[in-house]
């Protein structure tokens, strides 16, 4: 039988932080259960007190792992800044320091190249696009994983037809499932699916940080990022932690969704990463029962964008109901109808992707985050 909340907070009971207890400290994010016992949560830990907190956090996981019925357990450190608090500002000699100071984003082990497929809004189908560019990829023959990052929407579990938990390598590793030859993780697999994730912005970063780097993604030739859309957190977290090769910004051709492909890509050039490329998505629909074309949303916005941003166009993706049935149906229209015309523009787009990472590799140096 699993564990219950209630057990979760008894065992926390013996936990303090110097002669205060844990579970009365304000500390404590919401407790997070799932039927198969996995406990996950969060401690509030000011800017400087991670290392004094760090036992803390060890402590409280090992309590809960000594419960019956537990299954694996994540503890979380956060840092949050008081609401209303404005960061300090720093002064020129220390500006100057971290003007010159290393580059922050730390290499995965056995990752080549790290993708981030990104939109400015929602509802452009980033997360489709971004589930079958990495199973075109797969199908040139490289090595390829998927990381869903959209901590507040998951998509990956359903667009791959995934369930199940992932397995636990060692003390606090995870194993990536397998969706048809592409190694896939994110939170979708270790929450409920009905459950709300009610997580400020320190729990979101911290959650894409152990996705990242506590996941035994082995060899890649390419990680792709399944982004949340828009410009905050999650978006600089994977820029600032993480040596991102390069950005895909996905739109629909019309004017209202370019508005926000913009800033996405304005972001990712604040922060020093390079584009790779923009693809217009639902572009064109054909009617499959007299054939006439119809550009619903617009057609070609996208392609005037990016030649006016100087950036590449990676290509267009219909708007076909068959895309969207087999996405629903957890069987990927790259894989289950690969000589379709949609599957093969997904084919097109991965090959353009592709060859560009490869014209470009040793010619970028890894982008360097500058605090003004």
């Amino acid at each position: 039988m699993a564990v219950s909340r209630d057990q979760v907070l008894g065992a926390l009971a013996g936990v303090r932080i110097g002669d205060e207890l844990l579970a009365a400290s304000g500390r404590l994010s919401e407790i997070a259960v799932d039927p198969s016992g996995r406990v996950s949560f969060a401690i509030s830990a000011g800017p400087h007190e991670a290392a004094m907190l760090e036992p803390v956090r060890a402590a409280a996981e090992a309590a809960i792992k000594a419960l019956p019925g537990a299954g694996p357990v994540f503890v979380m450190l956060t840092a949050d800044r008081p609401v209303g608090a404005a960061p300090a500002r720093p002064g020129p000699a220390a500006a100057a320091r971290v003007a010159a100071a290393p580059p922050r984003a730390q290499a995965v082990p056995g990752v080549k190249r790290i993708v981030a497929v990104a939109s400015g809004k929602g509802g452009v189908g980033k997360s489709t696009l971004s589930c079958n560019l990495a199973l075109a990829l797969r199908l040139q023959g490289l090595s390829v994983g998927l990381l869903d990052a959209d901590i507040y929407g998951p998509s990956a579990p359903k667009l791959f037809g995934l369930t199940g938990k992932p397995r636990l390598i060692g003390e606090r590793m995870l194993e990536p499932l397998d969706g048809f030859g592409v190694k896939v993780m994110s939170i979708g697999f270790l929450v409920d699916e009905n459950s709300a994730m009610i997580w400020r912005g320190p729990m979101v970063t911290s959650a894409i940080q152990q996705l990242l780097r506590e996941v035994a993604w082995g060899e890649l030739d390419v990680l792709i990022v399944d982004m949340p859309p828009g410009t905050g957190d999650a978006q600089l977290t994977m820029a600032q932690s993480a040596p991102l090769t390069g950005a895909v910004v996905v739109s629909t051709p019309q004017d209202l969704a370019l508005i926000d492909a913009r800033r996405g890509v304005a972001m990712f050039q604040k922060v020093e990463i390079p584009i790779l490329g923009i693809v217009e998505n639902m572009a064109t629909f054909v009617c499959p029962h007299c054939g006439t074309e119809s550009h619903i949303f617009g057609h070609g916005g996208a392609r005037r964008e990016a030649e006016k941003l100087g950036v590449p166009f990676l290509g267009e993706i219909p708007l076909q109901m068959e895309i969207r049935e087999t996405s629903d149906a957890g069987r990927p229209v790259v894989v289950t109808e690969p000589g379709t015309a949609h599957a093969r523009a997904f084919m097109d787009v991965a090959q353009r992707l592709w060859t560009g990472l490869q014209a470009d590799a040793g010619r970028r140096a890894a982008p360097r985050i500058v605090i003004e």
